[in-house]
């Protein structure tokens, strides 16, 4: 269905991305728990090989079997990577962070975008956006405490995260624009299980019985919620669905204070609320200058 400003497309489009959203936090709960006894590139390698036939049958019920080819299969594989490097930052910051810390520092992605946009793209980002990006990256500095007695070295893996996912996303303008995002989501599950299949076998721990269903769980949420979300960007403009993005703090702050008992402390919430802040208005002020152009 076409992106659409009318109220209904715009109701349904905010319900798939808040559905997406809670489906990605849920992958990412069972994940770090998962993380107590394999290795972040396993989990990795496990979610796309189980997800793989799932993206094929939705790539072939939604665009038909020719999309499931590519013209620029080497772009694939350069977001193959990229996708592989920014998962296993995310996933090997849960290993030492509360689900909602991490949450919240990858939360600046939408900066990096717009800084690596305007730096290597030579796009136009003016004063209010470079205002929002300085003011989001003191969020994350007051997340992180660099230098304090509360600092973590593992919070700069979420960061790591972000910038990686920045190049990942700005990297979707090498795909042929004629490829559908059905395409695209069934070759980023594809080409992460491939590559990944080549370094599984250097940390792979035999998998236990009770922890299948939760490999299988990290599957059908992630597939499901990066199919949800691709949706929402379908029926609605970015400028209404792509703020609900954080609605997943609240479900990373629910999910770490029932399975692990973690509660943000006020120093995390602060950080989050400028974060959430800066990156809801540079989305806003980028749909104003489509607009006016």
């Amino acid at each position: 269905m076409a992106n659409d400003n009318t109220p209904q497309h715009s109701a349904a489009g905010i319900a798939f991305m808040c559905v997406g959203v809670a489906s990605l936090c849920v992958n990412d709960a069972m994940a770090k728990a998962l993380t107590d006894v394999y290795s972040p590139l396993q989990i990795l390698f496990m979610r796309n090989i189980i997800a793989l036939p799932i993206a094929i049958l939705l790539t072939i019920r939604m665009s038909g079997v020719a999309a499931l080819r590519s013209r620029r299969p080497l772009a694939h594989f350069v977001r193959g990577l990229l996708w592989i490097a920014a998962t296993m930052f995310f996933f090997t910051s849960l290993m030492h962070l509360g689900l909602a810390e991490a949450t919240a520092i990858v939360f600046v992605a939408p900066l990096f975008i717009t800084a690596v946009s305007a730096i290597l793209l030579k796009e136009h980002v003016g004063w209010r956006r470079w205002l929002a990006v300085g003011i989001g990256f003191v969020g994350v500095l007051i997340v992180v405490r660099p230098g304090g007695a509360a600092f973590q070295a593992a919070a700069l893996l979420p960061i790591g995260a972000a910038a990686v996912y920045a190049f990942l996303m700005i990297s979707s303008r090498w795909v042929d624009p004629r490829e559908s995002v059905w395409t695209l989501l069934l070759w980023l599950t594809g080409t992460g299980a491939v590559l990944s299949a080549f370094a599984v076998p250097f940390v792979w721990v035999p998998l236990q019985a009770e922890h299948i269903w939760q490999f299988l769980g990290i599957a059908v949420f992630g597939t499901a919620g990066m199919t949800m979300m691709s949706q929402a960007f379908r029926l609605a403009p970015a400028a209404i669905v792509a703020p609900f993005d954080y609605t997943g703090l609240i479900w990373a702050t629910i999910l770490g204070f029932m399975f692990w008992g973690d509660m943000p402390d006020l120093a995390t919430y602060v950080g989050a609320v400028v974060i959430t802040a800066s990156g809801i208005y540079v989305i806003w002020r980028e749909s104003r200058v489509k607009e006016a152009a």
